[in-house]
Formats: structure tokens, C-alpha cells, sequence
């Protein structure tokens, strides 16, 4: 009888105890996976010894993640500034035809500019098209009326002179003269057929000839399009891009690149407007780029021009890892001719 009150005992003190523990396991294996750091705390020695503290984990440094600029975000930051300090409004359209990730980049891409001549460069396009699709002739013959007449380069102009297709073209894209730019678009059905062509071919932006407004966006638009093949592909190409490689006017974009590139391009110039839109290659490197300044004398315009497109330059030229490009390389110019 006298076991009895002490297993009695037992149970009152162990199975208690059995339970506390159990219960201690069981929230520890679901417990949250966050951990609380505790200061080190002390232990009471056995008899004899001294204490000694537990070691316990220190938390942990805090890590910081920097993110650098990118080469292209650097870019885009330097342009801004080459416009900002020029005290000019300035619009900048780029695309990249080369390289393992082809980039855009818009300033003002999208901002209203007085178009100057560079509405011949959609002119002089819906030319070699028709010429590669047939439907036109380099050996055509257009005549002069006085209604053509306006200031240029050329002075041979008189009622009943007539030039062929091929003349025309070259002293509107090499020299960007007006009557004979005149006298293709009057043959081509008007401004209203120009116009019509540069809505075909992405240039939603513009109004050409009366206001003669345009975006930097749409004449890189057309030039994209123009290297991708999509305006007559090669034929086109090889009658279009002599005309406007080493041009009388080559103080923007081609003064911002080395000696070795290849730029056809189409400059515009008039009443404080200098604009600039160019196909570049060179070497396994190729891009369009347009630019547009408004607000500066001829001079200061065309040194903006130069100073965008050099720093692209400088970009274009240090991106690794190129890849070949995805148009052909620019047909080589022909010797200038008397004119």
C-alpha cells in the first residue's frame, strides 16, 4: 500500500514534465523560419569551475546592392545634355541595325520640326522604288516648267529644258536642289502623292511641302525601313544610297564619324532649322540616326548635329559582342560628276 502514493507521485510530476516537452518539440518544428538574435547569456558552472559565457551568433553585416548605369543609359544621359546645354530644342531619333540587342532611343523623337530638304529623302525613296519595281525609268525624260522655279545649285533651268530622271535625282540628293526636286515631285503626282507616299512607309508625323513639317521619328522610321528592304530591297538601294553619300553638305552627322564610314544621309537647312538623318555603316556597325535643331544660327546648329553624333559614335563603337548586321553594306559612291 505505501507504493501506491508513490507512484501516485510520479505521475503527478513526470507526466507533466513528459508533456511540457513534447509540446516544446512540436512548436519548434513549426516555428517560423525567421531567427531572433539574444544577447549571450550566462550558464551556472558546475561546482568549482567558472562561469563561462555561451557563444552566440552576431548578426549579420546589412548587404547593399549598387546599380551602375549602363553604357546606353550613360548615353542617353550625355545626349540630354548636348541638348540642354545648347539652349536649342532638340530632337534625337536612333536605331540600332546591329549588335546582339538593338536598341532606340527617342528625345523629342515624336516633337514637330520645319522639315527643310529632308523632305527629298522620302522624295528620292518613292523613286527608287518605282524605278526597281518597274514602273519608272533612270533615262526618263522631265522638262522644266517656270512653276519649278526656286533658288539652288544649278542655273540651267529655262522653259523646255528637259533632264533625265537619273540628273534630277542626283542634283536633288547629292546637292539637295530645289527645282530639281521640284520638277520629281510634280512628275510624281504632287504633294499630295508625296505625302501620301510617306504615310505608306511609317511617316504618320508628318506634313510634307505645306507646312513641310516632320519628326525625327518618322525620317528614322523611313530609313529603317529603306535599309531593311522593304522600299525595293537591293535595286532601290544601289540606284538611291550614291545619291546621298558624300553630299555637298557634310558638316552634321558625317563630321561626328571617322574617315572610314559610310553615311547617306539627307540634311535640311532653313530659317534657324538644321536637320540631319542618316543611314551609318561601318564595318560590321550600322544604325540610323536623325537629328533635328531648332533655335540656332547655321553654324552652332550643325555643331550639335556633330557633337550627337559623335558621342553615338563613340557608343556604337564600344559595344561588345557584335553580331553581323541585318542590312548590306552601302554601295559604294560614284565619281562626282560636272555638275
Amino acid at each position: 500500500m505505501r507504493g501506491r502514493p508513490v507512484r501516485a507521485l510520479l505521475r503527478l510530476v513526470i507526466y507533466p514534465l513528459t508533456v511540457s516537452l513534447l509540446i516544446l518539440v512540436g512548436n519548434a518544428a513549426y516555428a517560423s523560419p525567421s531567427v531572433s538574435i539574444v544577447p549571450a547569456t550566462t550558464v551556472a558552472p558546475p561546482p568549482g569551475q567558472s562561469a563561462q559565457p555561451v557563444a552566440t551568433s552576431k548578426p549579420a553585416p546589412p548587404v547593399t546592392t549598387v546599380l551602375a548605369a549602363s553604357a546606353f543609359d550613360q548615353l542617353q544621359s550625355d545626349l540630354r545634355i548636348i541638348a540642354a546645354r545648347s539652349g536649342a530644342r532638340v530632337g534625337i531619333s536612333l536605331q540600332e541595325l546591329s549588335g546582339p540587342r538593338r536598341n532606340s532611343l527617342s528625345i523629342g523623337a515624336n516633337h514637330s520640326f520645319y522639315a527643310a530638304s529632308t523632305y527629298k529623302l522620302p522624295l528620292l525613296m518613292a523613286e527608287a522604288q518605282r524605278i526597281a519595281a518597274g514602273q519608272a525609268s533612270r533615262s526618263d525624260v522631265l522638262c522644266f516648267i517656270p512653276s519649278d522655279a526656286e533658288d539652288g545649285w544649278f542655273t540651267d533651268y529655262a522653259p523646255g529644258s528637259c533632264f533625265t530622271r537619273d540628273v534630277l535625282a542626283l542634283r536633288t540628293g547629292r546637292y539637295s536642289d530645289n527645282t530639281a526636286a521640284h520638277i520629281l515631285v510634280r512628275y510624281m503626282g504632287g504633294p499630295a502623292a508625296l505625302n501620301a507616299y510617306a504615310k505608306s512607309i511609317g511617316m504618320s508625323g508628318s506634313a510634307l511641302w505645306i507646312p513641310n513639317t516632320t519628326t525625327t521619328g518618322d525620317l528614322t522610321g523611313a530609313w529603317v525601313n529603306e535599309a531593311l528592304g522593304r522600299l525595293g530591297g537591293a535595286a532601290a538601294q544601289r540606284w538611291l544610297y550614291p545619291l546621298l553619300t558624300h553630299t555637298a553638305s557634310e558638316q552634321g552627322i558625317a563630321a561626328g564619324m571617322p574617315a572610314g564610314a559610310t553615311v547617306a544621309h539627307k540634311v535640311g537647312t532653313m530659317d534657324g532649322t538644321e536637320n540631319d538623318s542618316a543611314y551609318v555603316v561601318n564595318g560590321r556597325i550600322s544604325y540610323v540616326l536623325t537629328v533635328a535643331v531648332d533655335g540656332l544660327d547655321d553654324a552652332a546648329g550643325w555643331a550639335v548635329i556633330a557633337r550627337v553624333s559623335a558621342r553615338i559614335w563613340q557608343y556604337e563603337s564600344t559595344r561588345p559582342d557584335f553580331v553581323a548586321p541585318i542590312v548590306k553594306t552601302l554601295a559604294p559612291a560614284p565619281r562626282p560628276n560636272r555638275y
